[in-house]
Protein backbone atom coordinates (compact mmCIF):
# COMPACT_ATOMS: atom_id res chain seq x y z
CA UNK A 1 0.00 0.00 0.00
CA UNK A 2 1.39 3.19 -0.71
CA UNK A 3 -0.54 6.31 1.53
CA UNK A 4 -2.25 9.08 -0.79
CA UNK A 5 -3.44 11.17 2.10
CA UNK A 6 -4.34 11.78 5.48
CA UNK A 7 -6.82 14.19 6.17
CA UNK A 8 -7.52 15.77 9.49
CA UNK A 9 -10.52 17.45 10.75
CA UNK A 10 -9.76 20.89 12.73
CA UNK A 11 -9.57 19.19 15.94
CA UNK A 12 -6.28 17.48 14.99
CA UNK A 13 -7.76 13.63 14.37
CA UNK A 14 -7.41 11.77 11.00
CA UNK A 15 -10.92 11.70 9.69
CA UNK A 16 -10.02 9.77 6.36
CA UNK A 17 -6.79 8.12 4.80
CA UNK A 18 -6.61 7.16 1.35
CA UNK A 19 -3.58 4.43 -0.31
CA UNK A 20 -3.49 3.04 -3.39
CA UNK A 21 -3.39 -0.94 -3.10
CA UNK A 22 -0.28 -1.20 -5.55
CA UNK A 23 -0.96 -5.15 -5.72
CA UNK A 24 -4.48 -4.98 -6.17
CA UNK A 25 -4.36 -1.56 -8.04
CA UNK A 26 -7.39 0.48 -6.42
CA UNK A 27 -7.45 2.77 -4.06
CA UNK A 28 -8.45 2.27 -0.34
CA UNK A 29 -10.56 5.00 1.18
CA UNK A 30 -11.07 4.27 5.16
CA UNK A 31 -12.73 6.60 6.91
CA UNK A 32 -12.72 7.21 10.43
CA UNK A 33 -14.90 8.95 13.26
CA UNK A 34 -17.48 11.67 12.79
CA UNK A 35 -17.32 13.07 9.55
CA UNK A 36 -19.14 17.36 8.52
CA UNK A 37 -20.43 17.71 5.40
CA UNK A 38 -17.04 19.63 4.98
CA UNK A 39 -15.19 16.91 5.89
CA UNK A 40 -16.92 14.30 3.25
CA UNK A 41 -16.23 16.80 0.46
CA UNK A 42 -13.00 17.71 1.26
CA UNK A 43 -11.74 13.91 1.20
CA UNK A 44 -14.05 12.98 -1.62
CA UNK A 45 -12.32 15.51 -3.36
CA UNK A 46 -9.11 14.05 -2.56
CA UNK A 47 -10.43 10.38 -3.35
CA UNK A 48 -11.26 11.27 -6.79
CA UNK A 49 -7.96 12.68 -7.19
CA UNK A 50 -6.65 9.29 -6.55
CA UNK A 51 -8.76 7.90 -8.61
CA UNK A 52 -8.08 9.92 -11.95
CA UNK A 53 -3.82 9.88 -10.93
CA UNK A 54 -3.87 6.02 -10.56
CA UNK A 55 -6.72 5.22 -13.25
CA UNK A 56 -8.08 2.63 -11.22
CA UNK A 57 -11.62 0.89 -12.04
CA UNK A 58 -12.17 -0.17 -8.48
CA UNK A 59 -12.43 1.26 -5.25
CA UNK A 60 -13.07 0.20 -1.75
CA UNK A 61 -14.30 2.51 0.78
CA UNK A 62 -14.57 1.58 4.21
CA UNK A 63 -17.11 2.81 6.54
CA UNK A 64 -16.72 0.57 9.15
CA UNK A 65 -14.96 3.23 11.90
CA UNK A 66 -17.84 5.77 11.04
CA UNK A 67 -19.30 6.94 14.25
CA UNK A 68 -22.38 8.98 12.51
CA UNK A 69 -24.64 9.43 9.25
CA UNK A 70 -23.42 11.24 6.24
CA UNK A 71 -26.63 11.94 4.97
CA UNK A 72 -26.34 15.69 4.53
CA UNK A 73 -23.60 14.76 1.93
CA UNK A 74 -25.13 12.41 -0.18
CA UNK A 75 -26.80 14.71 -2.64
CA UNK A 76 -23.34 16.56 -3.60
CA UNK A 77 -21.91 13.12 -3.59
CA UNK A 78 -24.59 12.29 -6.23
CA UNK A 79 -24.55 15.34 -8.32
CA UNK A 80 -20.74 15.88 -8.27
CA UNK A 81 -18.72 12.80 -6.79
CA UNK A 82 -20.47 9.85 -8.62
CA UNK A 83 -20.33 11.35 -12.08
CA UNK A 84 -16.66 13.03 -11.24
CA UNK A 85 -15.98 9.32 -10.57
CA UNK A 86 -17.05 7.90 -13.32
CA UNK A 87 -15.26 10.54 -15.52
CA UNK A 88 -11.79 9.20 -14.10
CA UNK A 89 -12.64 5.48 -14.87
CA UNK A 90 -14.37 3.81 -11.89
CA UNK A 91 -16.11 0.98 -12.90
CA UNK A 92 -16.51 -1.24 -9.31
CA UNK A 93 -16.68 0.52 -5.82
CA UNK A 94 -17.10 -1.82 -2.37
CA UNK A 95 -18.42 0.36 0.52
CA UNK A 96 -17.96 -1.59 3.79
CA UNK A 97 -19.95 -1.14 6.31
CA UNK A 98 -20.62 -1.49 10.29
CA UNK A 99 -24.97 -2.28 9.65
CA UNK A 100 -25.36 -1.30 13.23
CA UNK A 101 -23.98 1.94 12.20
CA UNK A 102 -26.10 4.88 11.53
CA UNK A 103 -23.38 5.22 8.23
CA UNK A 104 -25.14 2.17 6.75
CA UNK A 105 -28.70 4.23 6.29
CA UNK A 106 -26.37 6.51 4.12
CA UNK A 107 -24.37 3.98 2.35
CA UNK A 108 -27.90 2.77 1.03
CA UNK A 109 -28.66 6.19 -0.17
CA UNK A 110 -25.56 6.14 -1.77
CA UNK A 111 -26.46 3.24 -3.58
CA UNK A 112 -30.03 4.05 -4.98
CA UNK A 113 -28.08 7.30 -6.23
CA UNK A 114 -25.05 5.59 -8.88
CA UNK A 115 -27.52 4.90 -11.39
CA UNK A 116 -25.68 2.68 -13.19
CA UNK A 117 -22.65 4.97 -13.62
CA UNK A 118 -20.50 2.50 -12.27
CA UNK A 119 -21.10 -0.88 -10.12
CA UNK A 120 -21.23 -0.61 -6.93
CA UNK A 121 -22.10 -3.16 -3.91
CA UNK A 122 -22.37 -2.52 -0.14
CA UNK A 123 -20.09 -5.32 2.42
CA UNK A 124 -20.69 -5.68 6.18
CA UNK A 125 -16.84 -8.21 5.84
CA UNK A 126 -13.85 -6.27 4.13
CA UNK A 127 -12.40 -9.80 2.91
CA UNK A 128 -16.02 -10.21 0.76
CA UNK A 129 -15.59 -6.54 -0.51
CA UNK A 130 -12.22 -7.17 -1.64
CA UNK A 131 -12.77 -10.80 -3.06
CA UNK A 132 -15.50 -8.92 -4.67
CA UNK A 133 -13.16 -6.68 -6.43
CA UNK A 134 -10.42 -8.95 -7.42
CA UNK A 135 -13.42 -11.39 -9.42
CA UNK A 136 -14.50 -7.72 -11.08
CA UNK A 137 -11.01 -7.58 -12.50
CA UNK A 138 -10.17 -10.92 -13.30
CA UNK A 139 -10.47 -10.81 -17.60
CA UNK A 140 -13.12 -13.54 -17.64
CA UNK A 141 -15.39 -12.42 -14.70
CA UNK A 142 -19.12 -12.85 -15.66
CA UNK A 143 -20.35 -9.93 -12.89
Amino acid sequence: MTRIAELKAATGKTYLTIDYDTQHHWIYNNWLGYVTAENVKKGALQVLQALETYRTPCGLNDNRQLTGPWDHSVDWIEEEWIPGAARAGLRYYALVVDQEAFAAASAQDMLSRVKGLFTMRIFDDINQARHWLQECQAPTSGR
